[in-house]
């Protein structure tokens, strides 16, 4: 599973592309996305990811759904 982010609420502020060790996140279009065949989950190098962790916007990057 990787995680996504919830283009309505992200306020593309970046944080989110600078933190991710896997260089999964992307500005595109008008909104950050996540590629799921890089996404991590941060497993190995971070306890939390690092996306959710660094949004100023509660539930922005969350897990994707199945």
């Amino acid at each position: 599973m990787s995680f996504r982010i919830v283009a309505s609420q992200c306020t593309q502020c970046g944080a989110c592309e600078f933190e991710c060790p896997s260089g999964a996140i992307k500005f595109k279009g008008e909104a950050y996305v996540i590629d799921p065949n890089k996404c991590t989950e941060c497993k190995g190098v971070f306890e939390l990811q690092q996306c959710a962790s660094v949004c100023p916007v509660p539930d922005t990057c969350v897990p994707a759904e199945l």
